[in-house]
């Protein structure tokens, strides 16, 4: 049984069903009891009914085609014992003969049904994961490290939200790209990959649609990830860029991901994914961290600017300034944004330390590694206020 040739097949059979008229709610739980189906049949050959194999031993001529069958019935099953049967007595009268699946991909579809406005980030982030990644409900609870029924009641309530939804109406690609970025900003935790998960169902969306920003964000992702082994030492402890051995990062995935990224501007149609995949180049195309480009990335952030307005980016460019400009210009640009920003504490400390400022610094460094999100970001910043404090004691 390929586990992968399943997960791949997952979103396009859901897609399917709600196109036959299932509510979505319904079609992903038709499809995850056919996935079980697959899992306990296919090593030993289909059910009765199914479509052929091609010989023996080999594979499903249309594995596809099976879960349709498989879920629909499964999904017919249940319209038969539902308090709703009068409404849904069509639906059963129609149901389609088993056969090769359709040619359509609604696969697209899918993805903006996941990334809906009206679910939350996390919610939107946990039915993506599970009805176009086709993980269970298990492995993006560990991913997340929460309660399996907790997560459970979170996917439950979005398939609820979206199930009136029409497959007809446009969908927003910058919602779907924003979900995706989220999923792979989560990293690695328990048995699922996410970053891994992200660039994979990026992959599939860019085969899906031609869109530019779809390009630059896996771009992006791709060169972000390029330096993933390099971001943390034996002892789990954070590496800043600049300390990273750049001969350990991955240039197969920087060579495709800029690749990409050419091809993506080339169209004239700038997004922020793609001035931030061109940020992230920059980073790469520099041997040592002494050789980047700083001037020309901060042509990108302000770039970035335009197109978004973000502190965070203005922040990020503040940083940049500073290593183009000198430390004093990056304070001054810093000294234009709220203090409450994150890791604004952190930035004002680095600037204050390479304007030649340890006590300054020292104490900024202490004072950010209180307000940091997680354990590793907080032991590096205690770090770098010790590490002045003990040149200062000297």
């Amino acid at each position: 049984m390929d586990e992968a040739l399943l997960r791949s097949l997952t979103p396009g059979v859901i897609a399917l069903l709600v196109r036959r008229g299932a509510d979505f709610a319904a079609a992903e739980d038709a499809v995850q009891d056919a996935l079980v189906e697959a899992v306990r049949v296919w090593p030993a050959g289909p059910s009765p009914g199914s479509p052929p194999r091609s010989g023996p031993g080999e594979p499903l001529r249309d594995p596809k085609g099976w879960l349709v069958t498989v879920a629909w019935r499964r999904f017919l099953d249940q319209a038969r014992s539902d308090s709703a049967r009068r409404r849904r007595e069509e639906l059963v009268d129609e149901e389609p003969a088993p056969g090769p699946a359709s040619g359509v991909d609604d696969t697209l579809q899918l993805y903006f049904l996941c990334a809906h406005p009206s679910l939350t980030p996390s919610s939107a982030v946990a039915l993506t994961l599970r009805a176009v990644g086709g993980l269970t409900t298990r492995q993006i609870a560990r991913a997340y490290l929460v309660p399996e029924a907790t997560m459970a009641q979170r996917i439950s309530r979005a398939k609820r939200t979206v199930s009136g939804v029409r497959f007809d109406r446009p969908g927003d690609v910058a919602t779907v790209l924003r979900v995706l970025y989220l999923v792979f900003n989560e990293g690695y935790s328990g048995d699922v990959d996410l970053a891994a998960e992200a660039i994979r169902l990026t992959r599939q969306l860019a085969a899906a649609i031609d869109h530019p920003e779809v390009a630059g964000l896996l771009a992006l992702m791709l060169l972000h990830h390029a330096r993933r082994a390099t971001r943390t030492a034996r002892d789990g402890s954070l590496v800043p860029l600049a300390e990273q051995d750049r001969g350990r990062w991955d240039t197969e995935s920087i060579t495709e991901g800029v690749a990409i990224l050419q091809a993506a501007l080339a169209r004239d149609r700038l997004g922020e994914f793609q001035a931030q995949a061109a940020i992230a180049a920059l980073h790469a195309d520099a041997a040592t961290a002494a050789e980047t480009d700083w001037v020309q990335i901060v042509e990108w952030y302000d770039e970035l600017v335009r197109l978004t307005d973000s502190p965070v980016v203005r922040l990020n460019r503040a940083v940049a300034v500073g290593e183009a400009d000198g430390p004093r210009a990056g304070l001054a640009a810093l000294a234009a944004l709220h203090d409450s920003l994150p890791r604004h504490t952190a930035v004002a400390a680095y600037l204050h330390e390479r304007d030649g400022d340890p006590a300054t610094a020292a104490r900024l460094y202490a004072e950010a590694a209180r307000k940091a999100p997680n354990l590793a970001e907080r032991d590096y910043l205690t770090r770098q206020a010790a590490r002045l404090n003990a040149g200062r004691g000297r």
